[in-house]
């Protein structure tokens, strides 16, 4: 195996990716490059979704496929955006993008004194689009809702996403700190390690 389709046509994860699979001799390729089409996500989940748009691009393709579904869960909103995370500020009347998202929050959180939220990250990989067994990962960076956005790196919610063990949001962290122990970092480490163990 020395190819697996990433579903999803996002540069910065796969950059972010790709270098965490280069160990295994495997290179990742964008599903856009390989003129497939984006799956529907119709589910609640983020494990749902994933493994649609894993199934969706490994069944264009022909080969392995692996896809992340990833969100921002506030305690606070029985967890909440969830699945709807990218389109959370259009729930407001606020265009879609980061930066509303950010506004949104902050706005909608005002009065709330329980912070707790976790960025969760679930990627899945099959080897066919009719895989019994796909290998499932899941990471969890847990933190609180910051009162107002700090530092520049990172996109999305890191801007506000306080992470008591660093004393700040991942957006202040260097880049490399924060893929180390961000959800998307965790969830992708495990993955490398099941494919080792069960692929390779």
């Amino acid at each position: 195996m020395d190819r697996i389709v990433l579903a999803s046509n996002n540069q910065g994860k796969l950059a972010e990716l790709q270098a965490m699979f280069a160990p295994l001799g495997i290179a990742l390729v964008r599903q856009g490059s390989l003129r497939v089409p984006e799956a529907e996500e119709p589910h609640r989940s983020f494990v749902e979704n994933a493994l649609a748009k894993a199934r969706n691009a490994a069944q264009h393709t022909g080969l392995p496929a692996i896809a992340d579904d990833a969100g921002l869960c506030v305690d606070a909103f029985g967890g909440q955006p969830g699945v709807d995370t990218a389109y959370y500020a259009t729930q407001f009347g606020y265009p879609k993008g980061d930066d509303n998202n950010v506004i949104a929050l902050l706005e909608q959180m005002r009065d709330i004194t329980n912070r707790r939220a976790a960025l969760v990250s679930t990627l899945v990989a099959v080897r066919s689009p009719e895989d019994p067994e796909p290998l499932i990962a899941v990471g969890r960076a847990v933190g609180e809702i910051a009162r107002r956005p700090a530092g520049s790196h990172g996109f999305g919610f890191d801007p506000v996403m306080f992470i008591p063990a660093f004393g700040k949001t991942f957006a202040e962290l260097p880049p490399e700190v924060k893929n180390a122990h961000s959800h998307r970092g965790q969830a992708a480490k495990q993955m490398v390690e099941l494919i080792r163990e069960r692929w390779l």
